[in-house]
């Protein structure tokens, strides 16, 4: 499975989980860390918790397996590790602090099927 395969999928698992504001960054020419990022937000804790297990049970059921997931505790900003893509997943108060898409601006946005 390449990289923009499994974008696809944890994409389609947040859009299932109705997770707002979905956008996926390319950040193949501007970071060593993932070929994409994908960030969204859900509306309170239990949502995002949603979020992130609905990424990893969609993953593991193509035969994937999710290197690592972070925050789930407060789930206020759980991170998820597939390797070549990172899903993060906020709780919109901290999305809007952070604002990694402004952050990473010099990424491109990759156009999503969901």
């Amino acid at each position: 499975m390449d990289s923009q395969q499994l974008l696809q999928i944890a994409a389609q698992a947040c859009d299932d989980k109705r997770a707002e504001n979905i956008v996926a960054l390319d950040m193949r020419d501007v970071s060593l860390i993932a070929d994409y990022f994908l960030i969204c937000h859900g509306s309170n804790e239990r949502q995002v918790d949603a979020i992130s297990k609905g990424i990893q049970d969609a993953v593991e059921e193509e035969g994937f397996t999710v290197r690592k997931i972070e925050g789930r505790d407060q789930a206020r900003w759980v991170l998820v590790d597939l390797e070549h893509v990172v899903v993060h997943i906020f709780h919109k108060e901290e999305r809007d602090y952070y604002n990694l898409e402004k952050l990473w601006g010099d990424a491109d946005r990759v156009q999503l099927d969901v």
